[in-house]
């Protein structure tokens, strides 16, 4: 596989994967107005908190290239559109901040863009790094929707220690959730472990409960799109459930995800805005005919929280970090 991300600096393009084609057709996308960008990250073509934080970072590098007048209030109106296209995810926001901190002239920022795409790289191999310590060899382990090589430029987050468990020749076996409404979990990460060769069971998430009381479960792997302060933690929708059921059942649960995702100013999981997304995503999506009655509401929420005192652990580039230590040690990182 490319990478899911790329900086096409010849052509002056931002280069995604689209992922809303996938498993079927594997497309990259060459993107250089603000239109098509906004478009790509609204419509899920770009998904995943560090794809979209290095997808942003790019995007405003080539958008900068492209202005031929009034560049500082030009550029700023970017940066705040890119910045609105999903309010969850800290990185985003977080990556154009940094470029934006450099806006002196497009070179500096196609530097930064460049740095932060590679930051992504070297942190995602050490969370697999740091993961793959807490696997054992034929170990059983539930994911939910993507957090793997299509969430990141490369090898992502929860799924990073398996790859590198995978490496080793543990033998990893990984469950995925099909993760209701836009089903990440079998379009994006069944089909990116099984073109890995890594084996991969698909399940519908309604099942988890019956496969962790099967006992077969040794870990569950989740990534994040933003940490409070407290240790709360925003992922996809699914996450709070998966999390209250790993508890009940006694199976570790672990957040892997890069510093860039814990939000200081954040103070807990209630400060974080979640996202709504639109109501044909449940009454249309999978048939031509509409699904449900036209005539009723639907809610919809993109992500939910999952509380600190249900995550076993948080690990980083920086190493395996426990929840009530996490402000301590990320504080340091500042």
């Amino acid at each position: 596989m490319i990478d899911t991300v790329a900086f096409d600096q010849e052509n002056n393009r931002l280069l995604l994967i689209d992922q809303a084609q996938l498993p079927n057709k594997t497309v990259v996308l060459s993107l250089h107005t603000i239109e098509e960008m906004e478009h790509a990250v609204k419509t899920l073509q770009v998904r995943g908190a560090p794809a979209i934080g290095v997808a942003a970072a790019i995007g405003l590098a080539v958008l900068a290239r492209e202005i031929e007048c009034d560049y500082e209030t030009t550029l700023q109106q970017y940066a705040e559109r890119l910045k609105a296209t999903r309010p969850t995810a800290v990185n985003l926001a977080w990556a154009v901040d940094r470029l934006m901190a450099r806006a002196h002239d497009p070179e500096s920022l196609a530097n930064k863009a460049m740095k932060i795409w590679q930051e992504d790289i070297t942190a995602c191999r050490k969370i697999g790094e740091h993961g793959n310590e807490l696997l054992r060899s034929g170990d059983c382990v539930l994911t939910h929707c993507n957090a793997g090589r299509l969430a990141a430029v490369r090898y992502g987050t929860a799924l990073a220690p398996i790859y590198v468990a995978h490496e080793n020749g543990k033998g990893i076996h990984v469950y995925a959730d099909e993760t209701r409404p836009l089903l990440q979990g079998a379009r994006l990460t069944a089909y990116e472990l099984s073109q890995a060769g890594i084996p991969v069971t698909l399940l519908c998430d309604n099942m988890a409960a019956s496969l962790m009381q099967s006992g077969k479960i040794a870990a569950v792997l989740i990534g994040a799109d933003r940490i409070a302060a407290n240790g709360d933690t925003a992922n996809k929708i699914g996450s709070l459930g998966l999390s209250i059921l790993a508890r009940h059942f006694e199976v570790p649960l672990y957040v892997c995800v890069p510093f860039s995702t814990v939000d200081f100013a954040c103070p807990s999981g209630a400060d974080i805005p979640i996202e709504q997304r639109s109501h044909t995503e449940l009454t249309h999506m999978w048939f031509k005919k509409p699904m449900a009655p036209g005539n009723i509401e639907v809610y919809n929420p993109a992500f939910d929280v999952v509380p600190a005192e249900h995550i076993t652990a948080f690990v980083t580039e920086g190493g395996i970090i426990a929840p009530q230590k996490l402000s301590q040690h990320f504080a340091c990182k500042q």
